[in-house]
């Protein structure tokens, strides 16, 4: 071929299209690989740094797997820590459990002594004490001036006053009155009735049958029923209501209806054959029937439901007197009725008017009495019962003032089988109704207060206003050269250590089988609480009292009253110059507390006269142990004890505390028993499986010893059931320790474990220099400090436990302390494990930087290459035509 000729345009080209084709080929070689370097020819500077940087980049992705790994294992040996963590967790709450379960010894080693007479409070034994007196403020009497110093005789009450109608009461009197019934019959013929006929044989006049009331007919006079019976003669119930026989002659039957009417006045009768009834001077007659007036018809009182016989008005008036009625139509205080419930309200006591009759045996309610027409309950409170008739009551203006007299203590009422037997108290004077006038009187007990409807005092003279509202009369009592000056209230109260006087406005009881402590105008109980009665009471009498309830004075009590004695090395309260001499007594300090104004009446409120209690202190001196010493060697590592008994100041023992608080540092505890006075003194509950006195210390010594004799210390008494529960809580344990052990050896990743001995070697980089070596533990329970316990030897008490405690939390320690470690292990691996993945990318990055084409710009040079061939390819072809040209000419 070498003959052929290019001509000169041809090989240009040729030369062109050949070189656009390797320029092409290398730019397709760029653009499938995507590296503009590919080889050491194309860029050998580059090929080769890329080639090292991945390289290096592989080395170390290759350590990853065991940097990764290693992360692994530390975290499996930290969650074996957390889980060793919770189980010895479990292992102190059984020690805390042992702790808290009872000591495992019933009896504890231990000395004991008897102290006469010691206490908790103080361990010294028996005080002597004396007696001693403390001195009130001056008292004076009520003599004007009020500058005169009260005396032993001095009357605790004042002088008693009353409260009197201005002018005297009058009513317009009452006279009989009567009312004549129909004629009344016997047999066919018209024969009249007399008194002398009996019920059974009143006819109509027009039959020989009778026709009279039958057996079970009633009548009812003023609100009581007469039954009609077959026979018997009148008879009358508890309750006012009568039978009476058919048997009974008219005269019989007026007379009943009489005496329900409480007619003395002119007896009814028969008179020219009908019945002729009278009212008398007490009371309106109501008679009805139960049949619609059908009985009444039958005696001649016919022609209504019911038969009135009105009392009449008398022509004059006269001055009421302690039988008035307090009301009726004629003759009585008001004719308007007392409503039921209207009270009257007399120093606190209540008096209740109630329209009822008075019960009557069973019908009388427990601790109430009744008489007449007055119920009480022996305490001042007072039922009037007015009866069931509206128009009038047989209560009068006395039972009123009786039922005042018994609320202010004037009277008392002494109750027995629902029976009231009512009398005036000694040296007091009844309210009375004198001339028209009533005067209501005070006790000499206390001062006279009275509340009530104010048309009902008004009715009494009491005052000259009207209404129906309450109105209020008092009146003070006075004082003089035989009273207080200050007069003590009545329910005023003094309490003496811890003992209750109560001031009583009342009279003295009796003594009998139902009052033995009664003496003087003192009733006490023997056990140091007092009444004193106040309406004759002195305040000699009110230092007896204190005296009985300090234990000055004795009381021995019995059916003819109580005999007082003074207990011997005391001597009685007394007064002098006015001042209260009040005696302490040797069983304790005095206090005195009050209510009401017994603490001011008594001069016992102090200097400033607003003190609220009085107190004196007995005198005292101390017990036998006094001064002596009591000492124990050291017991168990513990502090020797030394202390030596006193008041307990300056260092001195006294009391059950202080001397535990001695005790406490030498592993030993104390208990006294106060009602005996022995002394105990054992080992404390941490060492309760030990024994005083021997190897172990707690030798007992002192002076003390030359007066108490103690007991000789034994060894502890094992309690089984106490031993049991804690040999049942060793068990516990050791299947904890168990557990820690296996959990142990569970904590492996990959072969590799650190909880069990096991090391950790780490390589970071390719060069194998940068490493980290990881030093593994042993944490099975020997590896901890921890053992499995015995039983009968651990857990027998709180030393032996509080060991165990103290390993545990030693474990706790070593387990936090080794989890804090490779917790920053594993920080230190997670980081360099970070640090290699992003510094491979650095190296790969780099890598590629220095041989990875342009992709964009290679596809622009293929574009253009391809064009630029394309031109080549039309220029050769052109250049040849040229060639043709020429060679056609030839032709």
């Amino acid at each position: 071929m070498s003959g052929i000729v290019l001509s000169n345009a041809v090989r240009q080209n040729l030369s062109s299209l050949q070189a656009t084709a390797d320029l092409l080929a290398t730019t397709q070689s760029r653009l499938s690989s995507g590296k503009k370097v590919n080889s050491a020819l194309d860029n050998p500077t580059n090929f080769f740094t890329a080639a090292s940087l991945d390289n290096r980049a592989s080395d170390i992705n290759n350590l990853l797997d065991g940097i990764g790994n290693g992360v692994q294992i530390l975290q499996a040996a930290n969650t074996g820590i957390t889980s060793l963590n919770k189980l010895v967790d479990s292992a102190k709450s059984i020690a805390n459990q042992a702790l808290q379960t009872v000591a495992g010894y019933s009896t504890k080693s231990n000395v004991s002594a008897t102290i006469s007479g010691a206490t908790a409070d103080d361990l010294r034994g028996t005080q002597s004490f004396s007696n001693a007196v403390a001195s009130s403020n001056v008292v004076f009497d009520g003599t004007a001036g009020g500058a005169t110093t009260a005396s032993g005789t001095d009357l605790l009450g004042g002088v008693a006053v009353s409260i009197a109608a201005s002018a005297a009461v009058t009513v317009l009197g009452v006279v009989d009155n009567t009312a004549l019934g129909s004629a009344l019959t016997i047999g066919t013929a018209s024969g009249a009735a007399t008194g002398a006929s009996k019920i059974s044989d009143l006819t109509n006049g027009l039959t020989a049958t009778a026709t009279g009331p039958a057996a079970g007919d009633a009548i009812t006079v003023n609100g009581k029923t007469i039954t009609f019976t077959t026979a018997g003669a009148a008879k009358a119930d508890s309750e006012g209501n009568y039978t009476i026989g058919l048997d009974q002659d008219l005269t019989a039957l007026t007379k009943t209806i009489d005496a329900m009417n409480n007619n003395t006045t002119n007896a009814s009768t028969v008179t020219g054959g009908k019945l002729e009834l009278h009212s008398g001077t007490n009371s309106p007659l109501t008679i009805s029937d139960n049949a619609g007036g059908a009985v009444l018809a039958k005696l001649g009182l016919g022609g209504s439901t019911e038969f009135k016989v009105d009392t009449a008005a008398a022509t004059s008036s006269a001055n009421i007197t302690s039988s008035t009625q307090l009301f009726n139509t004629h003759g009585g205080l008001s004719s308007t009725a007392i409503a039921d419930g209207t009270q009257l309200t007399v120093n606190g006591k209540t008096i209740t008017f109630k329209t009822s009759d008075a019960p009557q045996g069973n019908n009388i309610a427990s601790g109430t009495g009744v008489l007449g027409r007055i119920g009480t309950d022996g305490n001042g409170n007072s039922t009037i019962y007015l009866g069931n008739q509206s128009n009038f009551t047989n209560a009068t203006v006395g039972d009123v003032l009786t039922a005042i007299d018994l609320a202010n203590g004037v009277k008392s009422a002494s109750i027995s089988n629902g029976v009231a037997t009512i009398s005036t108290s000694s040296g007091q004077t009844a309210s009375s109704v004198a001339g028209g006038i009533v005067t209501i009187q005070s006790s000499s007990g206390a001062d006279l207060n009275l509340t009530g409807p104010t048309d009902l005092l008004k009715n009494l003279g009491l005052t000259t206003s009207t209404g129906a509202g309450p109105l209020t009369l008092t009146k003070q009592r006075t004082t003089d050269g035989t009273t207080l000056g200050t007069l003590i209230q009545d329910g005023s109260t003094l309490n003496v250590n811890g003992h209750t006087i109560t001031f009583k406005n009342a009279a003295v009881p009796t003594a009998s089988a139902s009052h033995t402590g009664i003496s003087g105008n003192v009733e006490t109980d023997g056990n140091g609480n007092s009444t004193v009665y106040l309406q004759k009471g002195t305040l000699d009498d009110v230092m007896k009292a204190i005296d009985l309830a300090t234990g000055v004075r004795k009381a021995t009590l019995g059916n003819a009253g109580a005999v007082i004695s003074t207990a011997s090395g005391t001597a009685n309260s007394s007064i002098t110059s006015g001042m209260l001499k009040l005696s302490t007594g040797l069983q304790s300090d005095l206090t005195i507390t009050g209510t009401g104004n017994a603490m001011a009446a008594l001069g016992l409120t102090g200097p400033s006269g607003t003190d609220s209690s009085f107190s004196a202190t007995r005198g005292a001196s101390a017990g036998s142990l006094n001064g002596k010493t009591l000492s124990f060697t050291s017991f168990n590592g513990g502090a020797g004890v030394n202390v030596t008994f006193g008041d307990g100041t300056n260092g001195t023992v006294k009391s059950l505390a202080q001397l535990n608080v001695a005790l406490a540092a030498n592993n030993m505890s104390a208990s006294i028993d106060n009602a005996t006075g022995k002394l105990t003194i054992s080992t404390s509950n941490d060492y309760a499986s030990h024994t005083m006195g021997g190897s172990e210390g707690g030798v007992l010594g002192g002076t003390a010893l030359t007066s108490l004799t103690f007991t000789t210390p034994q060894a502890p008494v094992a309690d089984v059931n106490a031993q049991n529960t804690r040999a049942g809580l060793v068990k516990q344990f050791n299947d904890i320790l168990n557990q820690i052990k296996t959990t142990a050896q569970d904590a492996s990743f990959n072969g590799v474990n650190l909880l069990n001995g096991d090391n950790l070697k780490l390589v970071f980089n390719e060069t194998g220099k940068s490493t980290i070596s990881i030093q593994g533990v042993t944490f099975d329970p020997t590896g901890l400090g921890l053992s499995d316990l015995a039983s009968g030897v651990d857990f027998i008490d709180n030393k032996a436990t509080n060991a165990v405690l103290d390993k545990l939390s030693a474990a706790s320690t070593t387990l936090r302390s080794q989890a804090s470690a490779f917790g920053s292990n594993l920080s230190v691996v997670q980081a360099r494990q970070d640090f290699s993945k992003s510094l491979i990318n650095v190296l790969q990055t780099g890598s590629a930087n220095l041989t990875l084409a342009d992709t964009n710009e290679e596809a622009a040079n293929s574009q253009a290459l391809t064009t630029r061939q394309s031109i080549a390819v039309s220029a050769l072809s052109l250049a040849n035509q040229s060639q043709q040209g020429v060679l056609q000419l030839l032709r």
